[in-house]
């Protein structure tokens, strides 16, 4: 619990009315999308401005309260895990676009900001914001710099880093700096590029000036089925070798496609072992001719069905089932977790085949979703909690995102380590790097106070079980009580 002092004094900081106290409210904020791990925040404060940021982290680092910043929520890895005697600083209440400029190509945004919402502030102007995460509807610009989120359209266009020029952050003292500049570069260590991605561990971005980029002239979109994994990525690899980059490459496994067309009915084939998106776009002779290239290689590879959408609304519908998948695996499992991690495009169907295995051994089901054209895979692991398999499943899940690094990969592509995969650090880092790695966290934090038990590995996180809270046999007993 807080003391009444500081408790006052962040009244003070935002205001009574960006302050939640009452344990109903705050079970609000007890996780994020990794909901197999939970835990309640002693107060929330919920500020309108960097000023108010900064206040908020002054009194928990003069007081010695940790704090976690905490965006839509949507992060898959429990990165916006609060800690029990500590304070979570939303940044829900942060949402305006602070200004468009359309002849310098740039937006700045407060950090709740929707991904979505920056295209959409940026359309008037034939402009957009080219990282889209699946879940850009209402995953925020914060959520998105913490774990340098990619999307679909990654392949081409890059991640949040290579779209952000320069933000103004609140340090773990309550500094307030900026780091970046006009071009996205400064003078001496880049700063900018170590901020973005470290999980909210080093700060919380209160101000975020993005690039955007001009609509392509030409857009083409194609849906083809596959009778094998392998078929399918070897497509993936022909277009790379081929000198194509298109602005996307997806591939969904048949258990995918089957939940995306209960949910949306976006016309994809029920039955077939893999389809593809692809995605070209840019000036229309030269999209024109690599389109005709992609069609013939996968019609060489045994491609099962080709349909290429004929306009704006076939090609919305496609990406429709696409970005639906996540969502709809609950039409076919009443659980499931979401695992994130890279492997070389080479290794495909290598890992697929490894984690149907996997899957076989632990008796579950895994659907597969993943951006084919960097390698980065989204098995979702389909369970039962009420079957008690919750416990197999993040056996599983874990055994996965071990086996992209033993296969030449990453644990993380985009979701982030968080506390879901920090355990597992040390199967992909020495324990010199992650000593470096701590030693720059502690060069902004040296208390870790600003969201602690994230991204490294600790005696005290790696030492418990993961998972959902398990009762101690005396609680089961009667003869203690939980509080």
């Amino acid at each position: 619990m807080l003391g009444s002092t500081v408790v006052d004094a962040l009244v003070g900081a935002v205001g009574e009315q960006g302050v939640i106290s009452d344990p109903v409210g705050l079970r609000s904020y007890e996780c994020d999308g990794l909901t197999g791990v939970r835990q309640a925040p002693s107060l929330v404060v919920l500020p309108t401005d960097t000023a108010g940021v900064a206040a908020a982290v002054r009194v928990c680092h003069e007081h010695g309260v940790p704090f976690v910043a905490r965006g839509a929520g949507t992060g898959l890895s429990g990165g916006a895990l609060p800690v029990a005697d500590g304070v979570v600083i939303s940044l829900q209440r942060m949402r305006r676009v602070l200004s468009v400029d359309p002849l310098d190509r740039r937006a700045t945004l407060q950090p709740g900001v929707t991904n979505l919402d920056i295209t959409a502030a940026a359309a008037p102007h034939g402009l957009y914001f080219a990282p889209d995460p699946s879940s850009q509807q209402v995953c925020t610009i914060g959520g998105n710099v913490a774990e340098n989120s990619g999307g679909a359209h990654c392949l081409k266009y890059g991640f949040t880093t290579n779209h952000v020029l320069e933000m103004t952050v609140v340090l773990p003292d309550g500094e307030v700096v900026t780091l970046g500049g006009d071009t996205g570069e400064q003078l001496g260590p880049d700063l900018r590029g170590v901020f973005i991605g470290s999980e909210g561990t080093l700060g919380i971005a209160c101000e975020i000036t993005v690039r955007l980029l001009p609509v392509p002239e030409t857009v083409r979109t194609l849906l083809a089925d596959f009778d094998s994994i392998r078929e399918a990525g070897e497509v993936v690899s022909d277009i790379i070798a081929a000198g194509i980059v298109p602005a996307a490459v997806e591939m969904m496994d048949t258990l995918a496609i089957r939940a995306a067309e209960e949910a949306v009915q976006a016309g994809y084939t029920l039955g077939t072992a893999a389809a593809l998106v692809v995605e070209l776009d840019g000036p229309s002779a030269e999209c024109d001719t690599q389109f005709e290239r992609v069609t013939e290689i996968c019609e060489r590879h045994h491609c099962t069905r080709l349909h290429i959408a004929g306009d704006t609304a076939e090609r919305a519908k496609i990406w429709k089932g696409r970005k639906a998948a996540f969502a709809a695996m609950g039409r076919i499992s009443p659980d499931y977790i979401v695992q994130d991690g890279v492997v070389p495009r080479t290794r495909l169907a290598e890992v697929l085949g490894r984690i149907a295995d996997m899957g076989a051994e632990e008796g579950l089901r895994v659907a597969n979703v993943f951006h084919a054209g960097d390698g980065n895979l989204h098995p979702l692991v389909l369970y039962s909690e009420a079957a008690d398999e919750q416990d197999r499943a993040e056996k599983l899940s874990k055994r996965i995102a071990e086996l992209c690094v033993e296969l030449g990969g990453s644990l993380s592509g985009e979701h982030g380590i968080g506390t879901d995969k920090a355990c597992s650090m040390p199967r992909m880092y020495g324990e010199t790097d992650l000593a470096t790695m701590d030693r720059v966290r502690s060069a902004f934090d040296p208390e870790h106070l600003c969201n602690p038990g994230k991204l490294l590995p600790t005696p005290r996180l790696c030492g418990e079980a993961p998972g959902r809270y398990r009762p101690h046999p005396l609680e089961e007993a009667g003869v203690i009580e939980r509080l």
